[in-house]
This record gives structure tokens, sequence and C-alpha cells, in this order.
């Protein structure tokens, strides 16, 4: 009891200096640990650790709506992650079915109008997984208050090879000429399309890389890097990562 008193005490300090008009509009979060977390509970069977995660990124949703954050993208599935034990993959593919249907009635994303929306190469995804993945988006399509992405079949070197393509053929189709290629252009073809960039990325688990993710639109977002495993991670991690935002004197260039 006095433990919770004592921690719900230092989360209101860390938060009472937060200034409303320094927040990020988007957060991207690199959720790294799970397989980890697993290990060190005992666990034999990872899917433990992704099911805990699970949870975490709820929670973040709800920190994020507290905070004002606008925009949550999840790097939850990477291309590389298909060749994982069948085990591992065949679970996390369970468990978006699952989750991506809760989502389709889920009292907070209704209630705080957030619209969900999945990035990446969903042709690679089983069909079920596909078919989950559209409920959820159609269920929420007409939102625009707060945005929740799930990056699922990513890779951020494939997502420009992909943009590259698109606009080849563009160009080819007489749509646009060699002179419109642009960095607008660019961006417009990515699977992110018209999606701000993150002004934060955080990592946890405390590797210190970015993995492919987001690759194009992290130019000139802010990183950090903290050392709690994704299932373990608290409130009070994730207002320190905002903290340290806050704290930067962001500049555009060198």
């Amino acid at each position: 009891m006095a433990e919770n008193i004592l921690y719900r005490l230092y989360e209101w300090y860390i938060t009472r200096d937060l200034k409303p008009e320094k927040m990020p509009k988007h957060v991207a979060i690199i959720m790294d640990g799970n397989r980890r977390y697993s290990r060190l509970q005992g666990n034999s069977d990872v899917l433990k650790g992704h099911e805990m995660g699970v949870d975490t990124l709820e929670n973040v949703l709800d920190w994020s709506v507290e905070l004002g954050i606008e925009i949550v993208t999840a790097y939850a599935f990477s291309t590389e992650n298909f060749n994982r034990p069948k085990h591992e993959v065949d679970g996390l593919m369970r468990l978006f079915v699952i989750n991506f249907k809760r989502l389709v009635d889920h009292e907070k994303i209704h209630k705080n109008e957030v619209r969900v929306k999945v990035v990446g190469k969903t042709e690679l995804l089983p069909d079920d997984v596909r078919q989950a993945i559209k409920e959820a988006e159609d269920a929420t399509a007409h939102y625009n208050k707060r945005l929740f992405n799930l990056a699922i079949g990513y890779d951020g070197r494939l997502e420009i090879v992909d943009s590259i393509k698109k606009i080849i053929q563009d160009v080819q189709d007489g749509k646009v000429t060699i002179d419109d290629v642009d960095e607008e252009l660019v961006s417009k073809n990515l699977y992110t399309e018209g999606l701000d960039d993150p002004n934060l990325i955080i990592r946890t688990s405390g590797e210190e890389r970015l993995s492919g993710f987001l690759l194009w639109q992290s130019s000139y977002s802010e990183l950090y890097f903290c050392e709690t495993l994704w299932p373990e991670l608290r409130k009070v991690d994730f207002i320190r990562a905002i903290r340290s935002y806050q704290a930067r004197d962001r500049r555009f260039g060198v």
C-alpha cells in the first residue's frame, strides 16, 4: 500500500511540470523486450511476453489520450519477424486477430474517437488477420480526433522502395514528370501517406537503434531509449520520455 502511494506521488511529481504546448503531436514506439521478458519470468513460451505487451500498449494509448498526444504509431511486426519460429509467428497472428476484433467495439477507442490504421505490407499477412484489420479500420474510419497506427509486416527500406516503384509507374503512365519528384511526392507514396512525421520515437529494452522503423519519416525525430522491457513499461517511464523530449532544443539540420 505504502509503495503504491509513493509511486502515485512520484508519478504526480514528474507529471506536474509537463507543458501542454510542447507536447509531441506524434509519438512512435518500438515495442522491444517481449521475448526477453518471457525468458526472465521463466516462461518457455515467448507468447506470454507478447500477450503482456498488448496490455502495455493499451496503457500507452490511455496515457497518450490523457496527455493530449494525437498520434501513436507502434512497431508491432516487421517483415523480418516472419523468420521467427512458426509457433511464435502463428501465435502473434492469432493475437492480431483477437485484438483487432476487440477494437471494433472497444469502449475507449470509440469514446476517445481513435481511428485505427495499419501500415505495412498487409498482403503478406494471413487472410483472417487482414479481415480483422479491415473490420477495425472500417469501424473507426470516421474518426479524425486521434490516430493509432500499427506497423505490421513493415520494413522502412521496403517502404521507400515501394514508394519509388509507385512514382516510377506514375511517371510511365504520364501522371507525373521527373521534375515533379520531390520529398513531398515520396512521402505521399509511403505506407504512412498523409501522416505527420513522428516528433518522438521511443524504444524500450535498452537497444539503441531504429531497426528499419520509419526510416524516411524519422529524419528529424527526437529519439529516446529506455532500459525497461516493453511489458514492464510504467506510466512514469513514458512520462520521462515526454519530459526528455520537452527539455530538448529541437533543431532541423545539423
